[in-house]
């Protein structure tokens, strides 16, 4: 079933919580359609879509949501299928502060000086709220998603996230027509997006120490903390223990191989945790 999320105040908030009361309730196997603002609460480049937003409160990015999946339990396994991720008609990037305008159309984005890029549209908040009450922000990643800022979880990606608590209570938003490994100064082409549509899965496994995602051709394990070398051991780890389900391997002979066929990005350094992923082609290892 595909069931449609309406842009209104009663759908967006600027924070994670367990607290929040979910505006959906879907089955296992359901999509959801929905429209986003762009991270600064904004359909159109000149205003804000909720001027009177408590800001304190939902100082964070704009997400829609929260999304109860039945069944969903604690410890289980998320199963969040990208189907379609279409921009907006305009974006911003800022540097030193300074905002820089775009057009968007035809698969491209040009901004104000006349320079264009290539779209690759992604959602770049995807997560659930940590299990402990309260009021978290929506600016790190954490183990069970949200502000991950990977530019591979494009349209016809899976990404696959630890349940923090029964309900899942998944949150999106946060649109990005293209970005850099690293969003190096701190934001992407932050946009609108014109619509959007998930499709949650429940699994009652693998266990996972950190997300991991299935793109076109290959296997991308995340790992996030305010070290980076830290981050980038935790995506090692999540790769190693990928490697060992999904080829038999030891953990001795998994790390041996990736660091042969595995490759380290640096996925954000912006956002207070910083994040890697690691990523293993399908045509690297051959018997």
């Amino acid at each position: 079933m595909i069931h449609e999320l309406p842009l209104e105040r009663r759908t967006l908030h600027g924070h994670f919580s367990p607290d929040l009361p979910p505006v959906l309730t879907v089955d296992s196997g359901d999509s959801v359609v929905f429209r986003s603002l762009n991270a600064g609460w904004r359909w159109e480049p000149d205003g804000e879509f909720l001027a009177d937003r408590d800001r304190t409160l939902d100082e964070g990015h704009a997400l829609n949501g929260p999304i109860e999946v039945r069944g969903a339990r604690a410890g289980h396994t998320l199963v969040v299928r990208i189907d379609e991720v279409r921009p907006g008609g305009w974006g911003v990037t800022f540097g030193d502060g300074m905002p820089y305008g775009w057009t968007i159309r035809d698969g491209q984005a040009t901004d104000e000086r006349g320079v264009t890029v290539a779209l690759a549209p992604f959602l770049g908040v995807i997560g659930m709220p940590p299990p402990e009450p309260g009021v978290h922000s929506t600016a790190p990643p954490r183990r069970w998603g949200g502000n991950i800022d990977c530019k591979l979880l494009v349209a016809g990606t899976h990404l696959y996230l630890p349940i923090p608590l029964d309900g899942a209570l998944l949150s999106a938003g946060d649109g990005h027509a293209a970005q850099g490994d690293g969003e190096v100064s701190g934001t992407a082409i932050e946009c609108p997006l014109e619509r959007a549509q998930l499709t949650l899965e429940l699994r009652d496994g693998p266990e996972l120490r950190m997300p991991i995602a299935r793109i076109a051709g290959a296997w991308v394990a995340f790992g996030f903390d305010k070290d980076l070398d830290v981050a980038a051991e935790l995506a090692t780890e999540t790769m190693l223990e990928l490697m060992k389900r999904e080829h038999g391997v030891d953990r001795g002979y998994a790390l041996a191989l990736a660091s042969v066929v595995v490759d380290l990005h640096v996925t954000q350094l912006v956002n207070g945790v910083k994040g890697v992923h690691a990523v293993l082609r399908d045509d690297a290892l051959r018997r």
